[in-house]
């Protein structure tokens, strides 16, 4: 008899899209079943791993740093590539100010995000936690100086006047040399080692089955997604969902190694304060 997990991931199109597939019955499952899914922004599932909640989630590259003695980090399923990194945004005329000394809005303390803004400035020491979702208006409106922001968000900051100061993503890729790693989807470690080889392979057919038949997807993305725009959905799904999600690689593993690296030097990580690699 399978038995019954818990799982959790976000409502934007790239996760609405890996997941439609095996949350539909359209991947056979042997050992496993899956509860019905929980669907909140990523930081909250960061939170709910943190808390040991969920048996399958998805996890910020960050929030997976904070929570390797507990959870295992599937091969699929993960957001990672070139030119999809988080954008640290402001008000137009600001961006000549020495961002050093704003106070900026992250998407939540264990976002890569966060930890990205750290690596960048490691100087700077006054943010603000926001729901992803909120961070264009608070910029917008004055309550911040600056914010970080993620998901559709980087298809339409436009539009509420903001310019970019720095792609994140694309100053990790000109450091590194390695893709930007956001999030990936992991899993207790403490479930049977077939069970999570069966999810992982099932993730991945999901991706793969989504790919095949994405107009059956559409529907169940729309339910969730903030923008509703065709082109800005598939615009999200096409740059989040790549070979990575369908399996991480040696690239992929190596870009998640190296920022897990670079948080513990930075003292990202409890108890890592100086550490080496």
């Amino acid at each position: 008899m399978s038995r019954e997990l818990s799982i959790g991931y976000s409502p934007c199109p790239n996760d609405t899209f890996i997941f439609y597939g095996l949350m539909h019955g359209r991947i056979p499952l042997q050992r496993v079943r899956f509860s019905p899914p929980v669907l909140d922004d990523v930081e909250t599932l960061n939170r709910l791993a943190l808390a040991g909640r969920l048996d399958v989630t998805k996890l910020s590259f960050h929030a997976l740093g904070h929570v390797l003695d507990t959870y295992t980090m599937l091969n699929s399923g993960a957001a990672l590539g070139r030119g999809c990194g988080p954008l640290l945004v402001t008000r137009a005329g600001k961006e000549r100010e020495d961002p050093t000394e704003w106070k900026i809005a992250v998407p939540g303390a264990f976002t890569t995000a966060a930890l990205l803004l750290k690596l960048f400035l490691p100087d700077h020491c006054r943010t603000e936690v926001m729901r992803f979702d909120t961070i264009m208006d608070a910029v917008a409106d004055g309550r911040v100086d600056g914010g970080v922001i993620i998901h559709e968000s980087r298809f339409t900051y436009h539009n509420y006047g903001l310019t970019c100061v720095q792609d994140l993503g694309q100053w990790w890729e000109t450091d590194t040399g390695l893709p930007i790693p956001l999030g990936c989807i992991a899993a207790r470690s403490s479930l049977d080692p077939q069970e999570i080889n069966e999810i992982e392979q099932a993730v991945s057919d999901s991706v793969q089955w989504a790919h095949a038949h994405p107009e059956q997807c559409s529907a169940y993305i729309k339910k969730f997604a903030r923008e509703l725009d065709d082109q800005v959905i598939a615009g999200h799904i096409g740059l989040y969902v790549n070979d990575f999600s369908v399996q991480l690689g040696h690239e992929g593993r190596a870009a998640v190694e190296e920022l897990l690296r670079r948080g513990r030097e930075a003292g990202a990580f409890p108890g890592m304060a100086g550490a080496g690699s």
